[in-house]
């Protein structure tokens, strides 16, 4: 296959026709492309990103019975992973007559760098933020106004020389974006920060900085939300799997200690948490990749990757929660622009950002809730294969028929490809 210049300055069809003389695609290549663009709303898909051929759907589902904060949610959730609408759903309905989700959002700061190489001494630098930071906030009020005007815009900075870098700065600007994700505005503010720095300087009688790059932190440790639920240790009873309530409780708090303690099991533990958050933030048009760095990073804060939810249990009481780091926006980008982020915003009432973060944070813990529950009771597959049993099926091309009678068969006994197999042949015989 040869190298192409101006791919992405084709046509739709001609970008397609390529692909088909340069790659052995199958018959109904194109007309799949064909049926999953959307005919009235397709030239608005093909702006969000380049060289768009078609769309990829996922399902749209929602999970009702979240009590957050003594108020009744039905949370949109995007996922294409069979379980975990279900599991979300049955922990919201169980949590609901159990008090609920408790949350509160810690803050909602963010960070954006200016980094820069500087020949001069840090002594000579460092006790001018305080007169650099008054001298940006003027260089960039036409930036900053209308954020100013909504209650955030610039609010600290700070001038880090890198020790292991002899001669590089961090130039750390902290924000208050509102309701708005705010990685545009950040980024606006850092870049036009470069030639006001230089100014400054000049004014000072300091060497001239040299830019290296100015990008917001995906790193927002203190834009975090706290999520609780407690119960008594008795009213586990629904989740324990037969077994006494007590013992459940136990079994649940140790696989959380566990999660705490080992890397790999916390990097599976904290992946359940993202089955919910990620939903979320997809359902509303955020950017989960963001939300993801943050969450692993926060999960390492201590030096050591750890599980991001926690547990306790003590004087007859079950209590679990996490906190994580969740920079969303309910303004601007995908979640003014997604028809479907825009149904999934009037969903759940058209949040406010610190009222979206609570949701998000309480999908997370449901959804961790409802793993740990199943690993140290019934086991994890059970539920989920239950639930990917049609995937499964359809895969191997069985009927309708078919499917219902496999559901039936498999209702008390374990699924794998080749027990699937074996059941469709023995009935097509």
């Amino acid at each position: 296959m040869p190298i192409i210049k101006g791919f992405s300055k084709l046509s739709r069809s001609q970008k397609t026709a390529w692909l088909r003389e340069q790659l052995a695609l199958s018959e109904d290549f194109e007309s799949t492309l064909a049926e999953f663009r959307h005919p009235a709303r397709q030239a608005t898909f093909d702006e969000f990103s380049e060289n768009t051929l078609t769309n990829y759907l996922l399902p749209f589902g929602v999970a009702p019975n979240f009590l957050i904060n003594d108020q009744l949610y039905v949370v949109p959730m995007v996922i294409e992973e069979s379980s975990v609408v279900a599991a979300a759903s049955r922990a919201a309905s169980f949590w609901a007559q159990n008090g609920g989700f408790q949350t509160r959002v810690k803050d909602l700061k963010k960070t954006g760098h200016l980094w820069f190489e500087w020949d001069g001494a840090a002594e000579q630098l460092l006790p001018l933020e305080e007169q650099l930071m008054a001298f940006l906030r003027e260089a960039l009020k036409d930036l900053t106004a209308s954020m100013e005007a909504r209650g955030g815009g610039l609010q600290h900075l700070q001038i880090l020389p890198q020790e292991e870098l002899p001669g590089v700065y961090q130039l750390l600007l902290e924000f208050y974006t509102g309701d708005s994700m705010g990685a545009n505005f950040i980024n606006s503010c850092l870049e036009a920060a470069k030639e006001p720095l230089n100014r400054f300087l000049e004014q000072k009688g300091l060497p001239a900085a040299q830019p290296l790059m100015a990008i917001l932190s995906n790193h927002t440790p203190d834009c975090t939300v706290t999520c609780k639920v407690s119960c008594k240790v008795e009213d586990l009873a629904p989740y324990a799997g037969g077994l006494p309530a007590e013992d459940f409780a136990r079994k649940f708090k140790l696989a959380v200690d566990v999660a705490r303690l080992n890397t790999h099991r916390a990097v599976t533990h904290n992946k359940g948490i993202y089955n919910g958050i990620d939903a979320v933030v997809l359902a509303t048009g955020n950017d989960f990749r963001a939300v993801e760095a943050a969450g692993h990073a926060f999960a390492a804060r201590d030096g050591r990757y750890r599980s991001l939810s926690e547990c306790e249990v003590a004087d007859g009481r079950f209590s679990f929660w996490l906190t994580v780091p969740l920079a969303l926006g309910t303004v601007g980008g995908l979640t003014r622009l997604h028809p479907m982020a825009q149904r999934a915003m009037e969903l759940l009432g058209q949040p406010k950002a610190a009222e979206l973060m609570q949701v998000a944070a309480a999908v997370g813990l449901a959804n961790n809730f409802g793993a740990v529950a199943s690993l140290v009771t019934t086991g994890i597959q059970k539920g989920h294969m239950k639930l990917h049993l049609s995937n499964m099926l359809t895969a191997l091309g069985a009927s309708e028929a078919e499917k219902e009678a496999a559901r039936a068969w498999f209702s008390d006994k374990t699924v794998s490809q080749q027990a699937l197999r074996d059941f469709l042949e023995s009935r097509r015989k």
